[in-house]
């Protein structure tokens, strides 16, 4: 089952989160309350050059202790209890925080493998913490309940993003909370995915020699940190990690005037590609990308209206918020669809 949906303002331009709510809301025969929540970008204009990032406390301690690590590895701008409202169907089990820093100026230049260095220390050695996202002008919201009452947990609406993505979701191989929940992020990234992931264990320890640990029992964080890997640290585009992640099959690459291409593709990146039934949205600062498994076992509908890219599990959601569109159509297997920017760059 699981829900998810999104949309990319090709223009830049933001609104709030009122229709990304009602998206997910129009789902709610996929979800079982287990698992709901957000990501949004350009929420953070008077801090767009700092890194926010957005983590869960299971208590003071947990809180105490990841600040004096942070105290010495980086410059804490600002810090805030992130702002919430009470939500009977959400219990409060966890403190949401978020700190906005600086990368000491000794390691700006690789600040993003810093970054990364970061979130891995405080997922894998600090009891109780849990950073969920951890990008500039962006963030990432979840805990354990349907979308709409997560939405209201974190005051969603009063949040400004031109990109902005859903999940709703119905685990079935590991339990729901909040850090399961989805979306997964590393930097800018953020994953939100209906499926399963069957080639875990292979894409896990592929992750770990590069210097990614899976903390958060959930199958869906390795797409995150592999978007991280191709993308970012080995200069793939989105279309080259797509083909890595979801490849034709081989007696489609036998026949393909491409074979060489394709052929070096899987035999470079072998242990990053996904198995399993799955649908998935990717975002970053500058794009939404979508894209199904090779035979398309779980639903995906794109849409178009003006300068905004839509996707989601049911045409229904994205209908519920435009109901005249310019086209809609469902994605072939394997093939992503890429909305960027109108200013982005290449990738």
């Amino acid at each position: 089952m699981c829900g998810l949906g999104g949309f990319i303002n090709k223009d830049g331009k933001k609104v709030d989160g009122t229709a990304i709510t009602t998206m997910g809301g129009m789902m709610e025969a996929r979800y079982d309350e287990r698992g709901g929540g957000f990501a949004a970008y350009g929420i953070y204009p008077n801090h767009s050059d700092q890194y926010a990032l957005h983590l869960l406390f299971d208590d003071e301690r947990a809180r105490e202790a990841t600040e004096e690590y942070l105290k010495d590895r980086v410059n804490i701008v600002k810090d805030e209890c992130i702002p919430t409202a009470s939500v009977k169907e959400i219990a409060p089990v966890h403190v949401p925080w978020r700190y906005f820093i600086d990368v000491p100026e000794d390691f700006e230049a690789v600040e993003a493998d810093f970054l990364v260095d970061t979130v891995m220390k405080i997922n894998g050695s600090i009891p109780g913490a849990f950073v969920i996202s951890s990008g500039k002008n962006m963030g990432v919201f979840k805990a354990t309940g349907l979308p709409r009452n997560v939405a209201a947990l974190f005051k969603i609406s009063d949040y400004k993003a031109y990109a902005w993505s859903v999940h709703g979701r119905f685990p079935t191989n590991t339990q729901g909370w909040w850090g399961g929940a989805h979306p997964f992020n590393i930097l800018d990234w953020s994953v939100v995915h209906n499926g399963e992931i069957s080639s875990y264990g292979t894409n896990k320890r592929y992750l770990e020699m590069h210097g990614y640990e899976c903390k958060l029992r959930t199958d869906t964080e390795v797409v995150a940190y592999l978007f991280d890997l191709l993308v970012r640290k080995h200069g793939l585009s989105a279309e080259v990690a797509c083909s890595i992640m979801s490849p034709p099959f081989w007696k489609n690459i036998d026949r393909s005037d491409k074979r060489e291409y394709y052929e070096a593709l899987r035999m470079t990146y072998a242990p990053a590609m996904l198995n399993g039934p799955f649908a998935i949205i990717v975002n970053n600062k500058d794009s939404m990308i979508a894209f199904n498994d090779r035979i398309k076992l779980r639903p995906l509908i794109a849409a178009e209206l003006g300068e905004t890219t839509f996707v989601a599990s049911e045409e229904a959601a994205i209908r519920e918020i435009e109901p005249e569109l310019d086209r809609v159509w469902a994605p072939r297997a394997g093939s992503p669809v890429i909305a960027r920017l109108n200013n982005a760059g290449g990738k």
